[in-house]
This record gives structure tokens, sequence and C-alpha cells, in this order.
């Protein structure tokens, strides 16, 4: 018997979509599920205040100038057939590592950051450069690399613990799932996209990629459905053959090629599934999986709570010249889950507009995140607290601001901030956690055939690490096979 579908992916973020596409090129057909209204996961988008707000995106890393050559950027736009030009990149003003009676700033210029390494710690330079030619010589994105902890490799190379402090700070915040560590290829990715490579942002912000991606899913006669939410991946024998549907709640189908089925059928079948679901949450609802996953996957603990301030003003014009800013107030930097609802000591500062736009946004945004604990905001929301909490941290990110950037709460017109509930409301990550599981499934093979993991979970990180992500389980688990 013939199935529905030669592939069902699981989610509609930038792996998914990525995956999608490269695999429609090839002729198979393939659905796209997602439980929400919108695609993007983890990098999407909403509506407050009849303004458009960025969830996740404070830049895009990867980026290299049109024409690079050999850099992940250039690779996932030939694979994905995608111009460089409709990504609509504009590149940051410059960013900042600020550290008590210390800072490093960076850009998109590498030179810049060996620079101020030499000037900051110059007894460090030597092995800052070792460290560097370390990362760039290793392949991060070989799904066959067994895993190692980065601290050791760093000790190799660096004997101030201040500086690996500073250098671990924006990598963790953009892409560690681990407390106070990070696997040595994910250091790497994220080493190379943040420092040697760069952030810029698209024009019109993240909803300009994941409309590009969407539209080019459609085009290549894949479907997409949104609000259609799966209960459970069907597994015959170890094999996978297909999904059963969470029930029905206003289903919206979007495809350029229409198919005549029923909408009300509860199992789809294909041969293969991949989830981008999460590690922890796709053995959740994997038949003959479930009762495995204790003490199998690792459901993580970082996760965050940001707030968004518009302002009648540009940053720039009270001061605020950087596009990011990470910093850390306490005399090491612990990057592990918070006690409190949020842990105020570290976080990230981003200016919206401190980026080389065509024309000035609107008006001016700031954002700023910071290590969050979803128990208590989960609490929150069981006890009817929650708005009256959300405001109080709001005001206490606002008060730690301004004792590192230029006094703005008087030009705030509006603000919105999301915590960890709402991570786990809009992606069903277990614990709202942002990066998901510590334990990650580079190769993407679960233990029931067909059934792969892309993602968050696979571990690529980022917009771009994502996409690649996406791409790499379409070629080497379905295409190539």
């Amino acid at each position: 018997m013939a199935s529905d579908y030669d592939v069902i992916i699981i989610g509609a973020g930038m792996a998914g979509l990525s995956a999608g596409i490269r695999l429609a090129m090839y002729e198979r057909r393939v659905l796209i599920l997602e439980r929400h209204y919108i695609p993007g996961g983890l990098n999407s988008y909403y509506h407050k205040f009849k303004r458009p707000f960025d969830v996740g995106l404070h830049a895009m890393t990867n980026y290299v100038p049109k024409g690079t050559k050999r850099a992940p950027l250039t690779k996932l736009l030939r694979q994905l057939r995608v111009r460089y030009d409709d990504l609509q990149l504009k590149e940051q003003y410059g960013s900042q590592i600020l550290f008590p009676g210390v800072t490093l700033d960076f850009s998109n210029d590498f030179e810049q950051l060996r620079s101020e390494v030499a000037r900051a710690f110059p007894d460090q330079v030597d092995g800052f450069d070792a460290l560097t030619a370390e990362v760039m010589a290793y392949d991060e994105l070989s799904l066959d690399k067994e895993p190692i902890p980065s601290r050791p490799v760093l000790a190799k190379h660096l004997s101030d613990p201040l500086l690996i402090d500073m250098l671990y700070c924006p990598l963790m915040f953009y892409g560690s799932a681990e407390e106070n560590e990070m696997e040595f290829g994910q250091f790497c990715i994220m080493f190379k996209s943040i420092f040697r490579e760069g952030f810029a942002r698209p024009e019109g912000g993240v909803r300009t990629i994941i409309d590009l991606l969407k539209q080019k899913f459609l085009e290549l006669g894949g479907e997409l459905r949104f609000q259609r939410g799966v209960e459970r991946i069907v597994a015959e024998d170890g094999q996978v053959s297909g999904v059963r549907l969470e029930r029905e709640r206003g289903v919206t189908k979007i495809s350029s090629k229409p198919r005549p089925r029923s909408e009300s059928a509860e199992e789809i079948s294909a041969p293969v599934v991949i989830s981008t679901a999460g590690l922890p949450e796709t053995w959740a609802m994997t038949d003959g999986l479930s009762e495995r996953a204790e003490g199998e996957t690792v459901i993580g603990r970082l996760t965050f709570m940001e707030s968004i301030a518009c302002l009648d003003v540009e940053p720039k014009e009270l001061g605020m010249d950087k596009t990011i800013i990470f910093y850390n107030d306490s005399e090491r930097f612990d990057y592990r889950g918070a006690d409190d609802h949020a842990d105020l000591r570290s976080g990230v500062i981003c200016a919206t507009n401190n980026y080389h736009h065509d024309e000035p946004l609107p008006e001016g945004i700031l954002r700023v995140t910071n290590i969050a604990n979803y128990e208590r905001w989960a609490a929150e929301k069981a006890a009817g607290s929650y708005e009256a909490t959300k405001e109080s941290w709001y005001q206490a990110q606002c008060e730690k601001l301004v004792t590192m950037i230029p006094e703005f709460r008087d030009h705030v017109t509006v603000h919105d901030s999301f915590t960890p509930t709402t991570v786990k409301h809009f992606t069903a990550h277990a614990r709202g956690a942002i990066y998901g599981s510590p334990a990650k499934r580079k190769d993407g093979l679960t233990p029931v055939g067909g059934l792969f993991i892309a993602g968050t979970d696979q571990g690529f990180l980022g917009i771009v690490g994502a996409m690649l992500s996406g791409i790499s389980i379409a070629n080497a688990r379905v295409l190539q096979a």
C-alpha cells in the first residue's frame, strides 16, 4: 500500500523548512506539520501594539560578504538555490563583551577581536592564535565526530580564566545547552559563526528569511499544514510508518499542489519522519521509545526571559552605539539555570537599530535577555500572578541595564516580555529549554528506522546552523540513502 508522503517533517522552523526544500527539489512528496499558526520555531515573530516583534533573532550569525567561498552561508544558499541578495542582510555596527574592568570589542572583522585580546591580555595572544588555528582546522559539520568537552582544549592554549570566561560568554548565550561547559564542536561552530564571520540582520527582520523559505518550499510542491501537532510517531517492528495527529484545532493547509485526502484522518503514513521537535520530545511521542526516554535524554535547564522596549529615539542618539553587548558583572561567568525568576548577573543587550539598514527603523528598539527559571514562571502562571511578576522583572532588567548603557527609560513608548513559559507554549520544548537537550544527536540517527533528528538537538546552532542541519539530514539520511 502506497504511503501518503515520502517524508513527514515535524516542525516548520528553519531546519524543517530547509529539509523540506532540499527534499522537494528532488521530487520527494514532503509534508511539514507545524503545531502553531506561523512558521519559524525558535526564530519567529509576533504582533503586539500594532508592531512586529522578532523572537530569537538578535542577529543572524555566520555573516560573510557576497561571493565568499567555502562559508556555511554560501554552502546553504547553494544547497537551497536561494540568492544571497534575497536575504537582504545588513551588517552590524560592532559588538562588545563587557566584564568588570575589561572589555573586548569585536565586529565582522576578526582582526579587531585579535587586536583587542592583544591589548587586554598581551601574554595570551599567542595562545589565542593557537586556539584559533585549532578551531579553524576542526570539521565541526561532520556528522560522525565524537563529542569532546571544550574546556580542556581552551586550557591547553589559554591560562587566564578571565579571557576564557569572556570568550565563552557570547558563545554560550548564543548556543550552549550545557551548564558551564560547551562541547568542542559546538564551541567551534559558535566561534566561527560569531567571531570569524559575524553578525547581520535581514532587512525586515526574521520574517524576511521565514517567508523566503516558506515560499521556496511551496513553489517546489511541498505541503505545509499549520495548527497540526503530532501526538504520536507511529512505528512498527522498529521502523517508522507515519504519525498520528493531535485533535484538529482549526486546520490551516497551504500547498501549491493540493492532494485530495481526508483532513479528518488521524494518521498519515510515510516511510521517513524527520523530527525537529527536540530529542526528549521526540522520544516521548515515539512508539516503543517513550519508556526509554528517561536516562537516555536530558531535558535542558537553559531558558531565558527577554524584554523588548520600543523607544521614541534611536539608541545611538542616547549614546548606545554597539549592536550587541554580552555582559557579566560577577567575578566569574556562571552560565547555568537561574535560581530566581531570572539571573541578571549576566545577559545580552541588543540595539536592533544598530545595523547598517537601508532605511532607519520606524522607532528605537532595545532588547535584553537573561537566563531564567522555568519552574518559577510556571508557578506564577498557576498562581495568577504572572503578568504582575513579569512587569516587576522587566523593571529589574531596566535597573540593571542603566548601569551599563545610557538612561533610556523616559523614552520607552511600549514594552513587552516573554518568559520560559512563552517559549514552551510556542516551541513545545520541555521546560522552555531554548537550546534543547545537552545530549545531542549529531548524526541525526535514532533507534527507529526511518526516524531522524534535525534542528536544535542535532547540534547545529543559530539560523544558518539550523538550516544546515535540515539540509544535512535531508542529504545524508534520505537523498543519499
